[in-house]
């Protein structure tokens, strides 16, 4: 399992958040971008990032939360990111995008609302590269881990090796949380809890080394 921090909470003091991040032993940097379209906040803007894919020297892993996929992909495809997930609920159609992810060499993750059955996104599964399941509701940082999720994350676990995809997990993951989904995950995304440490390396092993 492979451990991402979110610095969705240290917006504003990102380049210290990066810092910590790039000496530790984290496998990504994880980037909310929220626009005001899909949720009702803003996080980074395309100008942030892009200094942060500067400062980073993790893997970048995109989370892309807006409906104006026409305007912004494109923007994000730039910085050649590792993975960019993209919302189910955010388009109709999402299959262009896809590809266009794809077609950059950047794999493309479709993330999913906790209320999203699975079986909606059963026909992306061998387009794409990953799921990633939203833990807690998507638009801000620090909310509780949705226990209702885990029967999800268990489903998508027993397709995963004949769709060959990867699932990341997202939203109120800490020491406690991850001892519902370690063994059904492959990529933990983890924010506050690790970002409101004065040791981050402390807490990721925490979270990597978690023993029942």
């Amino acid at each position: 399992m492979e451990v991402a921090v979110s610095i969705l909470n240290e917006k504003d003091n990102y380049e210290n958040a990066i810092k910590k991040i790039n000496n530790t032993n984290a496998n990504y940097l994880h980037l909310d971008i929220m626009d005001n379209t899909f949720t009702n906040t803003i996080s980074f803007t395309y100008e942030n990032a892009k200094k942060i894919s500067q400062l980073n020297n993790k893997k970048l892993d995109i989370h892309i939360m807006s409906t104006e996929l026409d305007n912004i992909l494109d923007e994000y495809i730039k910085l050649k990111p590792d993975i960019i997930s993209i919302h189910y609920e955010s388009k109709d159609d999402i299959n262009d995008y896809i590809k266009k992810i794809k077609d950059n060499n950047i794999k493309c993750s479709l993330a999913i609302n906790p209320d999203t059955n699975i079986s909606e996104i059963y026909e992306y599964l061998d387009k794409i590269d990953m799921v990633l399941v939203m833990s807690v509701y998507p638009g801000k940082g620090g909310q509780t881990f949705i226990m209702n999720t885990i029967d999800k994350i268990k489903s998508l676990n027993k397709l995963k090796n004949n769709h060959k995809i990867l699932i990341e997990v997202d939203g109120g993951i800490n020491n406690e949380t991850i001892k519902y989904v370690r063994n059904y995950i492959d990529i933990a995304v983890s924010g506050s809890y690790i970002t409101n440490s004065d040791n981050y390396q402390n807490k990721i092993n925490q979270i990597i080394n978690y023993n029942d």
